[in-house]
């Protein structure tokens, strides 16, 4: 008799509840949030399991891995679709969380969403690490900035390299500021140099990635922004269009149809928001940077003039995304114009 198998699963503890083929009860019970501990559980109440399925989070991508490569049939589904569903129930428990997984299992009311493989996640982890260090380092920035301006010291617009200079000339003048900003200094530093240190190896992985290297030639496109593409989309057949993938990087306008109301609303920003980040940035280049002329920069100009800057730069990156994915899956390069627009 085929099973149905439901894990809610939480950092210390997993629920685990299985079905039978009516939707009977046969086990519930936890486990330790660890592969074997759940491994061995359900070796011995779901040793014919169908469907095991558990939701995305935090822990999914190493659950999935390590139980599929112990021969485990597990599927990971959409979060937001499933508590669409187990928001039905009146009573929130782990235990109610897992009977309810079981049941979507059972019943084929899912959605699964694609799990990354190793390698995308651990380049995946580099730009959010290397994200996560520029955040930091632009409130640094901000804060020199706000502590100089309190003494009615306006530092200008300049990069950190150039507010560094800047603050230390202000130093020079001033001594008794040396308690004060030469921590803020010393912390810029140690960040400029791991931030430099990600860049170098992130270079390297791209131009070793032949995919890569062909987004690189749409304009305003480069390393990094097709580095996040990749590792995001993961596997480009996922998608039976391009033209799917701006709404699943969250680039397209929600809709609300009923009866005689249909509005259409700003982009969903669903998906990957550092992806999403770097291709808006692409477009900025491509429109007010990049000088080579190209049918994307005409479009995009003549669309400026129509809906303005902001919202063109949207429908630029949508068309992006369309763009690089074409082109992973072509096996094509962007065909730009020679001469200048």
């Amino acid at each position: 008799m085929k099973q149905y198998v439901g894990l809610d699963i939480s950092m210390e503890e997993t629920s685990i509840c299985v079905l039978d083929q009516a939707g009977g009860v046969t086990f519930e019970g936890c486990a330790p949030t660890n592969p074997e501990a759940i491994a061995e559980l359900l070796r011995r109440h779901a040793g014919n399991a169908e469907r095991i399925v558990f939701e995305t989070g935090s822990l999914s991508n190493w659950l999935w891995h390590q139980l599929r490569a112990l021969g485990f049939p597990v599927i990971c589904l959409d979060a937001r679709h499933a508590n669409a569903a187990l928001s039905m129930r009146i009573n929130k428990s782990d235990q109610n969380d897992a009977k309810g997984l079981a049941e979507m299992a059972r019943m084929g009311w899912y959605r699964e969403a694609a799990v990354k493989g190793a390698e995308s996640w651990k380049t995946r982890s580099m730009l959010a690490a290397r994200s996560k260090l520029v955040d930091l380092r632009r409130d640094l920035d901000n804060q020199m900035r706000g502590l100089c301006k309190g003494l009615g010291i306006l530092l200008g617009r300049a990069g950190s390299t150039n507010l560094a200079r800047k603050v230390n000339a202000v130093l020079a003048e001033s001594p008794d500021l040396q308690s004060i900003f030469a921590p803020l200094l010393l912390a810029q530093s140690c960040l400029t140099e791991q931030i430099e240190k990600f860049d170098r190896e992130l270079l390297v992985m791209a131009k070793g990635d032949q995919t890569v290297r062909r987004m690189m030639t749409v304009p305003g496109i480069g390393p990094l922004t097709a580095l996040a593409f990749v590792v995001t989309i993961d596997n480009p057949a996922r998608f039976r269009h391009s033209a799917d993938v701006g709404a699943y990087l969250g680039l397209t306008p929600r809709r609300h149809q009923s009866g005689e109301i249909d509005r259409t609303g700003r982009i969903s920003k669903r998906g990957n928001h550092q992806v999403r980040t770097y291709l808006f940035e692409a477009a900025n280049v491509l429109l007010t940077v990049v000088r080579r002329g190209s049918a994307l920069k005409r479009w995009g100009s003549k669309l400026t003039k129509r809906i303005g800057a902001k919202k063109t730069k949207v429908a630029v990156a949508r068309k992006m995304a369309v763009i690089l994915h074409s082109i992973w899956t072509d096996g094509t390069e962007f065909q730009a114009e020679m001469r200048a627009a």
